[in-house]
């Protein structure tokens, strides 16, 4: 697999930027349209909660957003390994944190940046806005600052307050360890663990390690001046010295002897290959400086292919990511109305992510990322997209607060509490996640058909820079080179490959197989070099249909039904082809898909349950467990009527074909969705919402698809076009640049293609 991902200045800076500024935005989540809402929303109305929570304070809990709102604050003095640059260069970054909170756990956050570097000025600061926020996350604020703010404020605050720099990283690394010496045959309480890098994350790091077991004198901390021993004065602070051990050792390479644990929170290449070597069988090394680890993994395996190694790099197995951590944490926090997190609700989740490790991975987690992912050494900490740990990691990190006494409305049902967690989550990303990390395994070579509009450009260099694969663009040089330049990628130009049919080589072929094929429908020899040097779809369709690229995407310029039409002049996609288009719409937690929204006019009932088949496929290539429903204004047979007969016999046909997926109908939009709905035909073959509607033609599927994009915001993903011999996907004309690259995933995975 590529580890290619290169983000150029221009584009992220045209991330933050467009569509509006910034990364999030605050919506209401009560309706706000009538003047009866204004009124209970504000004035009078709102004196009651204000009074009910002056008599009783924990109920702002209840009628606030208190209960599910973080502060993400900074003074932006040590901004990701970049140093001290400004509470207000930090806001990118803290926005960024909070946007990790919404998407992994469901928490909503708020970043704050204090313009000072006096830690009584913070101190004071945010201990006045504790009546705000169920919990306080300090970010990149530098050591020994950081820990003088983060103790002194869990000391006069009643929420809890966490410093992620520090204990984020040590619970993942706790967790990876707990795996790592389990691996290893190893006992926490006997290992010489060796640490280098003195800042905030190391010190935490010890400290949790040995609230788990690890010895004092067994646990050597290094720093730029090397072992911290007992005696030591140079460079010495009340930090450190806790940590003083007894030892000769006085340098890093001295303490690395024997050693049977390496924790790194340094600088790239601070251990070598020789310090490896001398360390003890089976060694454990946990290279966490980013970007560039302290050693690599190909150096470590070296000279130790007995070492289990983890970083924290995305393109190495074991990544220690503190966002297995953090928003986790706070779910479980927030979800007791916890006063603090303690050393026991770190343990409880670094003990819970090291048992996830060793569970069976789930299929669509396997397929994101393109192999079967085993507890092993280099499975040993459980990847940021596995769906289970927002209800795995909270609830062990709830029941260790309800058990330690933080807790001020502990969990009466879990079981319940579980399910509630599972069905919290949007899976919005974790389904575009996976689709782009097969697309990263595939390695296709994907053509971009109009290499004329912008939009396409940008997504084939994103396609290529994200390490998806090699992107060819259709289009004239000079154009493909202004534009790029116009778009602030001029320097892309340069990676990306431009085909052009006025000097392809392979123009002769391409024209005697169109000839061949179409000379029977009317078209002549001459109509059919024109077609192939002039059309750039039916050139792009042609490269493909010759091998010499694996997927193609189209559509952004022009109507999908012209652009079906020309696709058809090269391959059968075809309504009598088996071709169908599968469009998905994923909002508000929900993804549903809607057939047939590209090819059939007016499908009748086989029609119907072909493309019931296909959406079918297609949700669970995106792992949903199809349930389909054949979509009407009649339910069951009322109201009767001409136009709902196909509808109604669609479902016999699927039950002669003999099916693996649930299906029934004909029924309405609302019982399809709407479980509340469907228990009044108790007799419904499904056994939860549908998710994979099949509607009567194609009008009626893209006036559904546009109205829920339009009305609702609804993210739309599609048409899939499935049945065809070749991994083609057509965006629509008014596709942005995230999803002409969605689409381009979708063809280097090849969904949907007929096999």
């Amino acid at each position: 697999m590529s580890s290619k991902n290169r983000i150029t200045p221009e584009e992220a800076l045209a991330y933050h930027l467009d569509p509006t500024p910034g990364k999030y935005e605050i919506t209401a989540s009560k309706p706000m349209t009538t003047q009866r809402d204004l009124s209970l929303a504000y004035s009078p109305g709102v004196a009651v909660p204000v009074e009910a929570i002056a008599d009783r304070p924990e109920t702002a809990y209840d009628y606030t957003v208190k209960g599910n709102m973080v502060a993400v604050i900074s003074n932006g003095t040590a901004i990701l390994g970049m140093g001290n640059l400004g509470a207000l260069a930090s806001k990118p970054v803290m926005e960024g944190k909070a946007v990790l909170f919404k998407r992994f756990a469901d928490v909503n956050a708020i970043d704050i940046e204090l313009d000072t570097e006096d830690p009584d000025e913070i101190i004071k600061a945010v201990s006045l806005m504790g009546p705000t926020f169920g919990g306080i996350n300090l970010e990149d604020i530098k050591a020994p600052e950081c820990f003088i703010i983060e103790q002194r404020l869990k000391e006069i605050m009643d929420i809890p307050v966490f410093h992620d720099d520090q204990h984020g990283t040590a619970v993942i690394c706790a967790a990876g360890l707990i795996n790592a010496l389990e691996l290893s045959g190893k006992k926490i309480e006997d290992c010489r663990i060796v640490l280098n890098g003195a800042g905030a994350a190391g010190i935490a790091c010890l400290e949790l390690i040995k609230a788990m077991g690890a010895q004092h004198d067994n646990c050597i901390m290094c720093d730029t001046k090397g072992v911290i021993w007992q005696g030591r004065t140079e460079g010495m602070n009340q930090w450190k010295s806790a940590h003083a051990a007894k030892t000769d050792a006085r340098t890093l390479e001295e303490a690395m002897v024997g050693a049977d644990v390496f924790l790194g929170v340094s600088a790239k290449g601070a251990v070598t290959p020789e310090m490896v070597a001398k360390m003890a069988d089976n060694p454990v090394i946990f290279a966490m400086a980013n970007p560039d680890p302290e050693i690599t993994p190909e150096e470590a395996h070296g000279v130790r292919p007995d070492a289990i190694v983890a970083t924290g790099r995305s393109d190495y197995p074991n990544q220690v990511n503190n966002v297995l951590g953090f928003p986790y944490l706070f779910r479980g926090a927030l979800d007791i109305h916890a006063r603090a997190i303690n050393d026991e609700m770190k343990i409880a989740c670094a003990k819970a992510l090291a048992e996830l490790a060793r569970e069976d991975v789930p299929d669509e987690v396997a397929i994101a990322y393109g192999r079967k992912l085993t507890f092993g050494r280099d499975y040993i900490i459980p990847t940021p997209f596995d769906p289970r740990l927002i209800h795995v990691i909270p609830p062990a990190v709830a029941k260790a607060g309800m058990d330690t006494g933080v807790a001020r409305r502990p969990i009466i049902d879990m079981d319940a509490y579980v399910l509630g967690l599972k069905t919290r989550m949007d899976p919005t990303a974790s389904i575009l996640q996976g689709i782009q990390a097969r697309a990263r395994q595939a390695q296709a070579t994907m053509i971009f058909a109009e290499g004329d509009d912008p939009r396409v450009l940008r997504a084939a260099v994103a396609y290529q820079r994200n390490g998806m694969g090699r992107a060819l663009v259709v289009g004239r040089e000079n154009d493909v080179r202004e534009k790029l330049e116009t778009a602030g990628l001029g320097d892309a130009y340069r990676e990306l490959t431009v085909v052009n049919s006025v000097n392809s080589k392979h123009i002769d072929a391409y024209k005697d197989f169109l000839y061949a094929r179409l000379q029977r429908q009317g078209v002549d020899r001459e109509d059919a070099h024109k077609l192939a040097n002039r059309d750039r779809h039916v050139f792009a369709a042609l490269m493909l249909a010759h091998g010499h690229g694996d997927g193609m995407v189209t559509g952004a310029t022009r109507k999908s039904g012209h652009v079906m039409e020309l696709i058809n002049k090269v391959f059968d996609a075809r309504p009598s082809d088996g071709a169908v288009g599968i469009t998905a719409l994923l909002h508000k937690g929900r993804v549903v898909l809607i057939g047939d929204t590209l090819v059939h006019e007016w499908p009748d009932e086989h029609d119907l349950a072909d493309i019931a088949t296909s959406g079918a496929q297609v949700a669970r290539a995106l792992g949903l467990e199809p349930r389909v429903a054949f979509c009407s204004f009649s339910t069951f047979g009322y109201p009767v009527s001409e136009r709902a007969t196909k509808m109604h016999i669609a479902p016999q046909v699927l039950d002669e074909r003999g099916v693996d997926f649930e299906y029934d109908g004909e029924m309405t939009v609302d019982v399809a969705l709407n479980m509340e709905q469907m228990k009044n035909y108790p007799f419904c073959r499904l056994t939860g919402p549908a998710n994979v509607l099949v509607v009567p033609a194609r009008h009626s599927a893209s006036i559904s698809v546009k109205l829920m994009q339009e009305m609702a915001g609804a993210t739309v993903i599609g048409p899939i076009l499935t049945g065809v011999s070749a991994p083609i996907q057509i965006c629509s004309t008014v596709s942005t640049v995230n999803d002409i690259l969605n689409m381009a995933s979708i063809a280097a995975c090849k969904l949907g293609q007929r096999r």
